[in-house]
């Protein structure tokens, strides 16, 4: 229960209003299928553009069949759809968009507005795929180079306000994103660059305390999400920032993602004067032997040094931290168990790797992905991987770290009350459990 609003889909429709389209925003978040299909049938059947994420394949193919059947022409963006292009057309899309949506679908707007919506109309626009007797991809399209002249997004046709009650009756304060920059220049092989690309553009940093000051005013958050994939790559750029805020006088805690790399003294400082109260780091594994084979470019002393500073000044830190990597071994978990001990972050979360396709960690292990069902109702998450430990091995994985961190706490003193000999059984019997399962793979 820490909703956000989608803001791809807010962005698209201020960018369409702008250019003179009519554009309904219809928020799933709290609504339901049954709401939107009814939608769909008394509605006048228009163009419906539906965002897809690694996570909602089987809702976006049922909205899709839906919508063709009562006579929408269907679009479909986000991260997930251009890697599966073929298959999107094939159970009823009419377009999929690769890359950035707001110029793409202004042109495709037009086109189904000129009533020239066919073969030759689509293949002069760039960034789709479509199916003209063989899937057709009309070559990538250019970004936008200035995100300032981009309209903010579209909060007003939306409730935020369920979004900040949801917040404070779960958590007892609301928080609202905010993108200062799109787009991430670095490498890591099994981290998706479908959107946006390897590139890294940013907002001025007047333009972004204009929207936050105006988010302010107009929601009154508790706190802030700078949703960036890294807030912090441009140092200059959070100084201009902080200059900007210390002018306005705003004042408003907030959370933001790091890499261990572009921390630095001066950057922890400027960060806890801006309000940062919690900072998250892609750490990944405590193996330097992984982190160079996921070609991070970060070093575990980095994040080790980048937590420190971090709690130096109060900052919580956030840790994510990723098993089953290609070619990990249990030397590799021990020493990120280690690693986690050391940071001894406020809060850390697990996932087991899973291939997206278009990566390049896809590409490595794509000859032993196996789908555990039918394309149609699953994701690429849900995918296991030929030879690898099973499930149950990175669950006795996740008990050791949780085992060992809290043991470790209890025995500085910071931790638990009480005796430690629960979390001591509970080591050894994760331990034990590695050792079971260790022979037991995805098959």
């Amino acid at each position: 229960m820490k909703p956000y609003a989608p803001m791809g889909i807010l962005y698209l429709s201020s960018h369409l209003r702008r250019a003179g389209f009519d554009v309904e925003v219809y928020d799933s978040t709290f609504g339901s299928r049954e709401e939107l299909f009814r939608l769909l049938e008394t509605e006048q059947p228009a163009v419906i553009g539906i965002y897809g994420t690694l996570m909602t394949r089987p809702g976006v193919l049922a909205v899709t069949h839906e919508a063709k059947a009562r006579g929408w022409k269907v679009v479909l963006g986000g991260p997930e759809p251009a890697n599966y292009a073929t298959e999107y057309l094939a159970t009823g899309a009419d377009v999929v968009v690769e890359g950035e949506g707001e110029r793409t679908l202004e042109d495709l707007l037009a086109l189904a507005r000129s009533g020239r919506w066919d073969g030759a109309g689509l293949r002069r626009i760039a960034g789709i795929h479509f199916d003209d007797g063989e899937v057709v991809f009309t070559g990538p399209r250019e970004m936008i180079p200035d995100l300032d002249a981009q309209p903010w997004p579209d909060r007003e046709r939306i409730d935020i306000g369920r979004y900040l009650e949801a917040w404070r009756q779960r958590h007892g304060q609301g928080s609202v994103s905010v993108i200062t920059a799109r787009g991430c220049p670095y490498h890591c092989r099994w981290c998706s660059h479908s959107t946006y690309g390897k590139t890294h553009r940013r907002r001025s940093a007047a333009g972004v305390a204009d929207e936050v000051e105006w988010i302010l005013e107009r929601y009154s958050p508790e706190m802030l999400w700078f949703a960036d994939d890294v807030f912090t790559i441009h140092h200059g750029w959070i100084r201009e920032y902080l200059a900007e805020v210390k002018r306005r006088n705003i004042e408003k805690p907030f959370e933001c993602i790091t890499r261990a790399d572009r921390l630095n003294e001066k950057t922890a400082d400027a960060l806890a004067e801006l309000g940062c109260f919690r900072c998250w780091v892609g750490s990944e594994s405590g193996s330097q032997r992984i982190l160079d084979a996921m070609e991070r470019g970060v070093t575990t002393d980095q994040v080790q040094h980048a937590v420190e500073l971090c709690r130096q000044r109060g900052i919580q830190t956030g840790m994510f931290l990723m098993w089953g990597y290609e070619g990990e071994q249990l030397a590799d978990i021990e020493a990120t168990v280690e690693h986690v001990k050391t940071c001894d972050p406020d809060v850390y979360l697990t996932t087991v790797s899973y291939p997206i396709k278009g990566t390049p960690y896809y590409g490595e292990v794509a000859d032993r992905v196996v789908s555990s069902g039918a394309w149609r109702e699953t994701s690429d998450r849900e995918a296991k991987i030929r030879g690898r430990h099973s499930r149950d091995y990175y669950e006795h994985a996740d008990s050791l770290l949780k085992g060992e961190v809290e043991l470790s706490r209890a025995r500085k003193g910071s931790g638990t009350d009480g005796g430690t000999a629960g979390l001591e059984a509970q080591v050894v019997e994760a331990r034990r459990g590695l050792t079971l399962t260790a022979d037991e793979v995805e098959s």
